[in-house]
């Protein structure tokens, strides 16, 4: 599925790749209409149909990630609702073995996340899950989210990752359509970000719903780097 000879590598995005998507799923379907519809005075349906016609014309740009503009927009401090349900911020199960091996390997991995920092920092305070990686990117700090080009650009001239030796794991299709767009060399899906709902399907990547099955090859793929 992968050529584990070939990567020197590894970038990681967060939600629903690292950690479980059930937690996020949760909060904007759920946990953020609730307390929208209580501040507000209107019903749990209107909030829950306002807030995601709003989700829906900004998606896939820096303020659909962005907590400082969904506080401005609602109201709300962001943060402080996250605080409330953050007992559901969890690593995926088959997470840590993965990101043990991958380190063990002598392989660069990497974090790039769309997450807004103040999201990353909540959630490296509940798992520790920067203990696994060798650097950590929000892509607030390039301005542009991993659905644009420029977003790959900025990051490898910072990191200066080779694209024929460097892997890319992600669970959003538009994000691995352009990643592939940027020549990443290889890439790989995951298709079941959100334990508490089906897998995905994806035609045009190799997939996974556990990481354990990588595991036999990165270990016997170690490099010197």
């Amino acid at each position: 599925m992968l050529d584990w000879s070939k990567i020197s590598t590894v970038l990681l995005d967060m939600d629903g790749t690292i950690l479980d998507l059930h937690f996020d799923n949760h909060f904007w379907l759920h946990h953020l209409p609730q307390r929208y519809s209580e501040l507000h005075g209107v019903s749990l349906a209107e909030a829950k149909a306002s807030l995601m016609t709003h989700y829906q014309k900004v998606a896939g740009t820096i303020d659909w990630y962005c907590l400082d503009y969904w506080a401005e927009q609602t109201q709300l401090s962001i943060t402080d609702l996250k605080r409330e349900i953050q007992h559901l911020i969890q690593l995926r199960t088959d997470a840590h073995d993965f990101l043990v091996a991958l380190k063990s390997s002598g392989r660069d991995v990497v974090l790039v996340t769309n997450a807004h920092p103040d999201s990353l920092s909540l959630k490296i305070e509940r798992t520790s899950l920067d203990k696994y990686f060798d650097t950590l990117y929000s892509t607030h700090e390039f301005g542009v989210t991993k659905e644009s080009q420029v977003l790959w650009q900025r990051l490898q001239e910072k990191h200066g990752f080779a694209l024929k030796s460097t892997l890319f794991v992600d669970d959003s299709l538009v994000i691995l359509d352009s990643a592939k767009t940027y020549g990443i060399g290889q890439l790989l899906a995951v298709a079941n970000p959100d334990s508490k709902k089906a897998s995905n399907v994806f035609h045009d990547y190799p997939s996974i719903t556990d990481y354990s099955v990588l595991l036999t090859e990165i270990k016997n793929s170690k490099r010197n780097n």
